[in-house]
């Protein structure tokens, strides 16, 4: 999956970008309080994409 797509993805689920990071960038939903790393890699693994978005929502 593209890095892009992914955050679209978890974006329209309500996310906000907490704090950039030299490889990771930090992602948050304030609705669950939840925060997840997401790689700053062009392409992201599938099952990775999918454990992000799951861990976010």
């Amino acid at each position: 999956m593209k890095r892009k797509d992914l955050i679209k993805k978890i974006t329209s689920l309500g996310c906000i970008l907490l704090r950039h990071g030299h490889r990771h960038d930090l992602y948050g939903n304030p609705k669950t309080g939840k925060k997840q790393p997401v790689p700053r890699h062009n392409e992201i693994d599938e099952i990775l994409a999918k454990h992000i978005i799951k861990k976010l929502t």
